[in-house]
């Protein structure tokens, strides 16, 4: 009975002292880690109630913080030819510029337009001018509208002072307009029949201007 007693015995042992004093030796790290996150936390409040107290305003945010709100404006018809062109009786285009240049390096340009020429690519261009001869341009992107005539466009480039240089005149050109046009020649017959092709396309291939914005002349949209 007392080699029983003795063998139940062992195999019920209890923890060393040893082990004891290992295993809350390893709490000791995690537990100091603790009681210090819980007293900056606390520091930092009452910073910031003192501040309070005393009227400090806030810390401004930095002069490179992103613009949030975007520059937003229409386009319209180009010419009274699209105006009333029975094949796009309703064309509207509105575009969104976020002026991101001094955080990303570039703005950001979205173009949503609808009550064009269904399944059609328009050619989109940065341009000195609005109107005919529109002057210095910037081919900057393209787009092909849906069955439904609706499409558009995003582009990341400078957008808000996007100008060209004559390096050979030295003369500067602002380029504060936007205008698309047909990118195909043949997709604007219905609305100029026998209009000569121009060269806003990457073929230097295009139709005429379908919407522009004309409407902020003598000023313009973009900075």
């Amino acid at each position: 009975m007392q080699n029983k007693q003795s063998i139940t015995n062992s195999n019920n042992h209890q923890p060393s002292t040893a082990c004891r004093e290992k295993h809350a030796a390893m709490k000791l790290p995690i537990r100091s880690t603790v009681i210090a996150a819980f007293g900056l936390l606390s520091m930092l409040l009452l910073v910031h109630l003192a501040a309070d107290a005393q009227g400090i305003p806030p810390r401004p945010e930095p002069a490179h913080a992103p613009h949030l709100s975007p520059s937003r404006f229409d386009l319209v018809p180009a010419s009274d030819a699209i105006a009333n062109c029975e094949s796009m009786p309703n064309p509207a285009a509105t575009v969104a510029v976020f002026a991101r240049e001094d955080v990303r390096g570039v703005d950001t340009l979205d173009l949503h337009a609808e009550g064009l020429r269904p399944n059609t690519t328009f050619a989109v261009f940065l341009t000195e001018m609005p109107v005919p001869p529109f002057g210095a341009v910037q081919y900057i992107g393209d787009f092909t509208t849906n069955a439904a005539g609706r499409g558009s466009v995003r582009v990341d480039a400078i957008i808000n002072e996007a100008f060209a240089f004559n390096n050979i005149t030295g003369v500067r050109t602002e380029l504060n307009h936007i205008v698309f046009w047909f990118a195909d020649p043949n997709d604007d017959e219905d609305c100029v029949p026998g209009s000569a092709p121009g060269h806003f396309d990457g073929d230097d291939q295009s139709g005429v201007a379908a919407m522009s914005s004309k409407n902020f002349l003598p000023g313009a949209p973009l900075p």
